[in-house]
C-alpha cells in the first residue's frame, strides 16, 4: 500500500493526521466493502442507514449506524463489527442512543463523542467499560460533528455551526446563525463540518447545494464548492453531505443526490468526479446516496454508502 507524506505542521494529536494528498492523485474505480454490505439489518455484519464515519490513525473505523441506534467499530479487514456505544434500543437513557448521526474519537480520554441527534444531545461514551457514559451538551440540535486540535467541538444545527468548549451549554456561532437562507451569512440545513489547521470552518450547506467556508472570526462565509443551484454539472452539487479538506486545501465532498464524490481544488470554479458518478447502484463502482466521508493517513478514501448499507474504501493510486 502506498504511503503518503503527512503535513507535519498539522498533526491533530487528539484527532487525526490530515494527509498531504498529491494534486493529481487518483483512486481505484472500484471500492472494497469494509463494513456492512450484507443488506439492511442489525446483525454484527450489517448496517442500517450508516451516516457519519471516523477513521482513526490505526485504520479502525467508527460508524454512526443511525437506524440501529448504535455506534459500531470495525477493525481493519474485519468481517464483523463490534457495538461500542448504544445498541440498547432507541431511547434517551444514558446507555441508549436515538438516531446518532456522527461520531469522533477523542484519544486523550479514550472515548467516543457522539451526535445523539434525535435526543438533541452530545454524549461521551468511554471505551473503558469501567467508566460510565456522560451527556456533555444537552438541548442542542446536532447533525454533524468535528473536533479541532485544541479539543473544541464544532456541531452543525439547523441554521448554524456552533463551537463548544467542554462544559459550555450554549456554544459560540462560527458559521451561519442568521436564520435559514442562501445569503453569505446564512446556511440552510447544514449537515457535516470540517475544521482546518487555521480553524476555518467548512460546512456542507445541504439545501443550498454548496460547501461554505468561514474563516476564523468571519461574519460571512465564502462559497468554495457548488452554489450554482442543484444539478449534476461539474460546477454543481445536489444535497452535499460529508466534507473533508486535505493539507493542500483541496475539498472533497459526498455529493449525495448525484451519487458521487467530488474534488474541488483551492479556488476552482468547478470540481471533478473522483468516485462514483455512474448512477445509483450497488456495484463496486457505484454509490447510492453517500453520506459520511473520511480518509486514513495513507490517503485511502472511505465513504458511508447510505443507500447500500455499507462503507466502501477506495484505495489511492499514485
Amino acid at each position: 500500500m502506498t504511503k503518503l507524506p503527512t503535513d507535519r505542521l498539522f498533526i491533530q494529536k487528539h484527532y487525526f493526521v490530515i494527509p498531504n494528498i498529491p494534486a493529481n492523485a487518483k483512486w481505484a474505480e472500484n471500492g472494497t466493502t469494509v463494513a456492512g454490505g450484507h443488506g439492511r439489518g442489525n446483525e454484527l455484519n450489517q448496517l442500517n442507514s450508516p451516516y457519519g464515519i471516523f477513521v482513526s490513525n490505526d485504520q479502525t473505523l467508527y460508524i454512526a449506524d443511525k437506524d440501529n441506534d448504535r455506534i459500531v467499530e470495525w477493525k481493519s479487514d474485519a468481517t464483523c463489527g463490534q457495538v461500542v456505544a448504544g445498541g440498547n434500543g432507541e431511547g434517551d437513557r444514558v446507555n441508549q442512543l436515538n438516531k446518532p448521526r456522527d461520531v469522533v474519537f477523542d484519544k486523550e480520554t479514550d472515548s467516543l463523542i457522539i451526535c445523539d441527534s434525535d435526543n438533541g444531545r452530545m454524549i461521551r461514551w468511554y471505551c473503558q467499560k469501567s467508566k460510565s457514559q456522560e451527556v456533555i451538551i444537552q438541548n442542542a440540535p446536532c447533525i454533524g460533528l468535528r473536533m479541532d486540535d485544541q479539543r473544541f467541538l464544532y456541531v452543525t444545527g439547523f441554521d448554524a455551526v456552533r463551537r463548544y468548549n467542554f462544559g459550555e451549554k450554549d456554544g459560540t456561532v462560527v458559521a451561519g446563525g442568521n436564520g435559514k437562507g442562501n445569503e453569505l451569512n446564512q446556511v440552510n440545513w447544514p449537515t457535516y463540518v470540517f475544521v482546518d489547521q487555521d480553524y476555518s470552518v467548512y460546512v456542507s450547506d445541504s439545501k443550498n447545494h454548496r460547501v461554505m467556508k468561514w474563516m476564523k472570526n468571519a461574519t460571512d462565509g465564502i462559497v468554495v464548492a457548488g452554489g450554482q443551484g442543484e444539478g449534476n454539472a461539474l460546477a454543481q452539487l445536489s444535497r452535499p453531505k460529508g466534507v473533508f479538506v486535505d493539507a493542500r486545501d483541496t475539498i472533497y465532498v459526498a455529493d449525495d443526490g448525484n451519487h458521487r464524490v467530488m474534488r474541488w481544488c483551492k479556488g476552482a470554479k468547478q470540481g471533478s468526479v473522483i468516485i462514483g458518478g455512474n448512477g445509483p447502484g450497488k456495484r463496486a463502482n457505484q454509490l447510492q446516496n453517500p453520506e459520511g466521508l473520511s480518509f486514513d493517513c495513507n490517503g485511502n478514501l472511505y465513504v458511508s454508502d447510505y443507500g447500500n448499507n455499507r462503507v466502501q474504501r477506495f484505495s489511492i493510486e499514485i
